[in-house]
Formats: C-alpha cells, sequence, structure tokens
C-alpha cells in the first residue's frame, strides 16, 4: 500500500483521459487532487474504520521476517515511481495544450496547485521512504535514501536525523522535537533551519576528523544539494523556467509533511538528566505512538515509534508496538 501515493497521479493521467473520452471533463479537475484527498480524506476514513491493531510478530519468525527481501523491495520500488510522478507533473505544469486529455489549452490555476500538493505528498512521502533506508548499512539502500531526498531539498535530513536527531531525542537541543505548547508554525521554522544547521555542523566535524576540506563532495550535505541541483536543473531544462515555481513550493509542501509528522512524535516529552549531568537513555515514554493499521502500512510502521528510537536498525514490518509507550487517539499521516 506504501506504493498508492507514488503512483497516484500516472492513475489520475489514465483517468483523465478516460473521462474525456466519456465526456466527462467537469470532473478532471478533482483528479489532480488526488494527493490531498488520500491523505487528508481517505486516510482517516479508513483509518476510524480498522482501527488500531496492536499485535506484533511474534518472536520466532522475527529473524525471519527482518530478512525477507519483498519488504525492502517494496522500498526501492517506491523512487522510480516517485520520479515518473514528478516529471509528470511537470510536464502537466508546463503544457500548454492538452487536448489529448480532453482539457483546452493547459491546466487551470486551481488544477495547478491540486498537482502542485499532490506531488507535494509524493515528496513527503518520500522522505519517509527515505528515512527508512537511511537506517541500513548497506551503501545501496543509502544512496537510495539520498536521492528520494532530492525532490524536496532535504538531502540534510540523512545526516541529521541518524546523527543529530537520535541522539538528542526529546530534549532541548533536538529542533527536531516539539516542546510543550509549542505551536506548529513556531516549531516548523525552527526544526528546518535548526537541522540544517545541525547537519551542517555534523558534517563539517566528520570532514575535519578524516582531514578533508569542509567544501568537497565527500560532503554528504553538500553531495545531497548536488543531487537536487541536478535534478531541478535536468527538470527546468526540459520543461522550461516556468516549472520551477512548481519545483520549490512542492519540495517546501513535502518538507513541511514530514516536518508535521516530527512535531508529533515528540511533543511535549522531555528526557530527564541524571546526576552525572548526562541525560537519561531514551526510553518508549519520549515518543507518540499509533497502531492504526491503515496509516501504519501506508508509512512503513512509523507511528511504532518508540521500537524504532530503540532498535534504529530494525526494518520497518518488524518494529513492534510498545507498552506503556505514549499513544495518539488516532493515526498520524504526513
Amino acid at each position: 500500500m506504501g506504493l498508492v501515493l507514488p503512483t497516484a497521479l500516472p492513475v489520475s493521467v489514465a483517468l483523465a483521459w478516460v473521462f474525456g473520452k466519456l465526456g466527462w471533463n467537469a470532473a478532471t479537475p478533482v483528479l489532480w487532487w488526488v494527493g490531498p484527498l488520500l491523505l487528508y480524506v481517505l486516510l482517516p476514513i479508513l483509518d476510524l474504520f480498522f482501527g488500531p491493531d496492536g499485535q506484533n510478530p511474534p518472536d520466532e519468525v522475527m529473524e525471519r521476517l527482518e530478512n525477507d527481501k519483498y519488504y525492502r523491495y517494496c522500498t526501492y520500488a517506491f523512487i522510480p515511481f516517485q520520479m515518473v510522478s514528478l516529471v509528470l507533473a511537470c510536464y502537466l505544469w508546463a503544457a500548454e495544450d492538452l487536448s489529448w486529455l480532453g482539457i483546452s489549452g493547459g491546466l487551470g490555476l486551481i488544477s495547478k496547485i491540486g498537482v502542485t500538493l499532490t506531488i507535494g505528498v509524493v515528496g513527503g512521502v518520500g522522505i519517509n521512504t527515505a528515512h527508512e533506508l537511511g537506517h541500513k548499512r548497506e551503501n545501496l539502500e543509502r544512496w537510495l535514501s539520498k536521492i528520494t531526498l532530492a525532490q524536496t531539498l532535504y538531502g540534510h535530513f540523512y545526516i541529521e536525523h541518524n546523527r543529530g536527531h537520535h541522539v538528542r531525542v526529546a530534549t532541548p537541543e533536538d529542533p527536531a522535537s516539539a516542546r510543550f505548547a509549542e505551536s506548529f508554525w513556531m516549531f516548523l521554522p525552527r526544526s528546518m533551519f535548526g537541522s540544517l544547521k545541525s547537519a551542517w555542523e555534523l558534517e563539517k566535524t566528520r570532514m575535519q576528523r578524516i582531514n578533508q576540506p569542509t567544501w568537497s563532495l565527500r560532503n554528504d550535505v553538500l553531495n545531497a544539494w548536488v543531487m537536487s541541483i541536478v535534478l531541478f536543473g535536468g527538470l527546468t531544462a526540459v520543461f522550461g523556467w516556468q516549472v520551477l515555481p512548481f519545483l520549490i513550493i512542492q519540495a517546501f509542501y513535502g518538507a513541511s509533511l514530514l516536518e508535521s509528522v516530527n512535531y508529533l512524535e515528540h511533543y511535549g516529552l522531555l528526557r530527564q538528566r541524571t546526576a552525572s549531568g548526562r541525560y537519561e537513555r531514551c526510553a518508549p515514554v519520549h515518543s507518540w505512538n499509533s497502531d492504526h493499521i491503515v496509516t501504519n502500512i501506508f508509512l512503513y510502521h512509523l507511528q511504532r515509534h518508540s521500537d524504532h528510537h530503540a532498535n534504529p536498525l530494525r526494518r520497518y514490518q518488524t518494529l513492534r508496538s510498545m507498552a506503556g509507550a505514549p499513544t495518539c487517539p488516532a493515526g498520524t499521516p504526513p
């Protein structure tokens, strides 16, 4: 089900062509809003209908389940569909003649906004896919994580999340942990800019440690940015400058979806300092969780967040619901 969102726009184009043939042109604009409709309407309804499922995989199947490559191939498959959707969205945004879809001229403003938000949803869920891949030891999966992040200009997430957030989670030093009574609109710029600053400092320190210049492509912040520049530059070269505002807006929207999840996952939770002056060990009580089955399927069990912080290398299919962890009353889609 994690592939529903990245395939939604190609499916919408196919339906638009069918609607055009049937003369249902008035219904076509709704198709370009498929991303927000899935995220904000269908997913919550399905979560409400199917409810939570707190069952965990039995201990005796954990190792076999962890090593089952089917689940990692599902994350790999997200990326080509993501890129196809992004190229298709650029085409729809720039095209001046969509008569083959039964549309006179190009897309109108409302339809263009729908396409932008839809591809932004794909990018937001793509960050979650990158999150799953970026925690793994295999170089292939780490590079796939960076490629997935290129759409949202959020390549620094790969560094800051693994080496910053997982160390400082639920402390005042973590920009991605929301404070009690902090609004989302106060949290959003603090997390975005704080995470970028943190990622740069982490890589600057690493480059000094290995005796390499900070401004080098071995710097993972810089090589991630290069991927975004190449991607955006290539799309702009093919479809024209008019797609650049679209690319920037969808990237910001996609990144803000990630930050909305960050806001919920540790909101108001704080690790206390011990007598030694260090923070207590991160425990299940320091993450918000949800067992709502539909959202968990869509988001690679991201909502079993306490187990993720306890076992960051564990693959999504084996993440467990933990007793005593704070629980959200509903699913937490990005």
